[in-house]
């Protein structure tokens, strides 16, 4: 029997908490409980793992590409991105993509693909985020403007050239190869990459 990326994802973590209790007490803290370090641990137990996509919309060899100049306090300030956002309550990663790049763009997807699994750890973060990667070359409707910054159709053999994380450079690559659908591991300290791993093997 086949199981889901995130039901392997998410056992994975719980057996490996238990496992690692034998080993190190996590209820064994230096210090006072109180009720603001109660939900400070409760905040990490719950928000400790963060879901996320990215997609890239394809038109005429262009990407559809988010500067993303809008936030003032914003990891991706200044940087070129995907259409993206956060999962809600009981999404799947289907119905978080259909919606959030609705509310972005203003356009109904009508054909997309799940590329592969980013995983992103920062420094700057303090907790993994889970990023599914899809591209889209079907849509409809009329295109609006985004509050998090300008959308740009750009060609696809100009993304180079812009202000990307270098990470990002990473799986452009292996979708402009057509990879199979693949899992990448980006740890970034500041703005610097200093790891990536794709399906366990040094990039």
């Amino acid at each position: 029997k086949k199981f889901g990326t995130f039901n392997v994802i998410g056992w994975g973590m719980l057996i490996g908490g238990i496992f690692l209790c034998v080993f190190i007490k996590p209820w064994h803290v230096i210090g006072m409980w109180d009720i603001y370090t109660v939900l400070a641990m409760a905040a990490v137990i719950l928000v400790g793992t963060i879901l996320s996509f990215t997609t890239y919309m394809e038109k005429d060899d262009c990407y559809l590409m988010l500067h993303r100049v809008s936030k003032k306090n914003d990891v991706n300030k200044d940087k070129w991105i995907g259409v993206g956002g956060h999962f809600e309550k009981d999404e799947t990663p289907e119905e978080c993509l259909l919606r959030e790049v609705k509310e972005e763009t203003g356009l109904t997807l009508t054909s997309y693909q799940f590329r592969g699994i980013v995983t992103f750890i920062s420094d700057k973060v303090g907790h993994a985020e889970y990023m599914c990667l899809y591209t889209a070359d079907g849509y409809e409707g009329e295109m609006i403007s985004c509050d998090e910054g300008t959308l740009e159709w750009v060609p696809k053999k100009d993304i180079y050239q812009l202000d990307l994380w270098e990470g990002d450079r990473i799986f452009h690559r292996l979708i402009a190869e057509n990879a199979p659908f693949f899992s990448l591991k980006l740890r970034y300290e500041g703005d610097v990459l200093v790891e990536a791993k794709l399906s366990g093997q040094p990039v």
